[in-house]
């Protein structure tokens, strides 16, 4: 099974790790993994922010750069929906619309794909902490992507999961939303923070780079012990502590 990994802006830059165990997790299961060179911003944030037009410039130099792939993987579930919506972005342009939807049917967010395409519940990791998840607004409303980083979770060794309270609240970031409208962001991450903290873990787990940056940053502002890590890290973790 051939996958194109998605790797997205952020992971490429601000979450490395996360993107080298994206690819060791899929080589483990048996899939081929390249990576396409030409790729750039899905266009999500002029798109978010009404710019169309110039999404539809990124959009098409997407499409193409994924045309040749059989799957395409990212370990961002917001990203990954971006993909989703280049459809809708192309009403009425019918021929990119029908290469929309040819990228839309075959991108699939990193635990989404490990469920629903290989099968696979158990990665046969192992991390010994106490931890809680973060589900990330687009991947569980747009995306649609609920259980499957829960059971993949679940399956860890060593892992003890405490149910975040109000999970599915956002954390404020909403991409151009945190620079758009600051003090509500403000207010809605430190209520996140809070949140974490009743729970006592040591690990916040996320599976999109935006949600973690932001709780992360107010993490570290107010100087809180608790680690941020991608799913993909833990995933594909074999013992660490």
């Amino acid at each position: 099974m051939k996958v194109s990994l998605f790797i997205t802006c952020l992971s490429d830059v601000f979450y490395v790790r996360a993107g080298k165990a994206t690819v060791e997790l899929l080589e483990r299961f048996g899939c081929e993994v390249d990576f396409p060179e030409t790729q750039t911003c899905c266009g999500q944030p002029a798109y978010n922010s009404g710019y169309h037009k110039d999404t539809k410039k990124a959009a098409k130099h997407m499409i193409q750069t994924f045309e040749h792939a059989e799957y395409v993987v990212s370990p961002s579930g917001s990203c990954a929906y971006m993909f989703h919506e280049y459809e809708s972005l192309f009403k009425g342009e019918p021929d990119w619309q029908e290469k929309a939807k040819a990228l839309k049917v075959k991108t699939y967010e990193l635990t989404q794909f490990l469920i629903d395409v290989l099968r696979i519940e158990d990665t046969g990791a192992e991390f010994h902490a106490k931890a809680t998840y973060h589900t990330s607004c687009h991947m569980t409303r747009l995306l649609g992507v609920k259980e499957a980083p829960l059971k993949l979770l679940r399956h860890v060794k060593g892992l003890e999961m405490i149910d975040l309270p109000n999970r599915h609240d956002c954390c404020g970031f909403g991409g151009t939303f945190a620079i758009k409208m600051p003090k509500i962001s403000e207010q809605m991450v430190n209520e996140k923070v809070q949140h974490i903290e009743e729970t006592e873990a040591e690990i916040l787990i996320g599976a999109d780079g935006g949600c973690l940056m932001n709780i992360g940053g107010r993490l570290t502002r107010e100087k809180k012990p608790v680690k941020v890590m991608h799913i993909a890290e833990i995933l594909n973790s074999r013992g660490e502590v």
